[in-house]
């Protein structure tokens, strides 16, 4: 009885699987609509060609970040992106929390705005466009100058504050054993 049960069971389930197309295999047609692009690693892998200005940014960013994240950056009504790069402690509240204290690699800040931002019509900025708003943020957090170009090469390159408060694995002494970065 338990025998034809499970049975009757396994058949009802590949039904249901075939009903839904389940575990089938993604068209090429749907990876477009998706956008599926490759992350952007530590060491600058995945970055696209392009080149992003300060000047250029901060135009970008008031039409197209600052209703959410504040004029210059304050964060109202969503997360501040703008702060001093105070060391953070365990006692910082996550509000402090900002690109210029709080981001271990200038590269991620690019691969987050590329793949999440602006809010409500993710994926809808030009490379170029993303290229100008982390440089942009980057200046406004005082860590470039508003004359340095953001591209494919630079960005790898620069050092943010928080990135010595990334923790060693204890058993290997490096910070992400699995990886090798810049």
């Amino acid at each position: 009885m338990v025998k034809r049960t499970l049975v009757l069971l396994a058949l009802l389930g590949l039904a249901v699987g075939a009903r839904y197309n389940l575990g089938s295999p993604i068209s090429e047609e749907l990876v477009v609509q998706y956008d599926l692009r490759p992350v952007v690693l530590p060491d600058g892998r995945g970055l696209p060609p392009g080149e992003g200005r300060v000047e250029e940014g901060e135009r970008i960013y008031a039409e197209k970040c600052a209703s959410c994240h504040g004029a210059r950056g304050e964060g109202y009504p969503f997360n501040r992106l703008v702060a001093e790069p105070f060391p953070i402690t365990p006692d910082t509240e996550p509000a402090e929390f900002a690109i210029g204290n709080y981001w271990q690699y200038a590269t991620t800040l690019y691969d987050y705005i590329r793949r999440a931002m602006p809010f409500g019509a993710p994926g809808t900025l030009t490379d170029e466009e993303v290229y100008h708003l982390v440089a942009f943020l980057l200046y406004m957090n005082g860590i470039i100058d508003a004359h340095e170009p953001i591209n494919q090469k630079t960005l790898p390159q620069v050092k943010m504050p928080a990135r010595e408060l990334l923790e060693l694995d204890p058993e290997t002494k490096r910070r992400f054993p699995w990886l090798t970065l810049p």
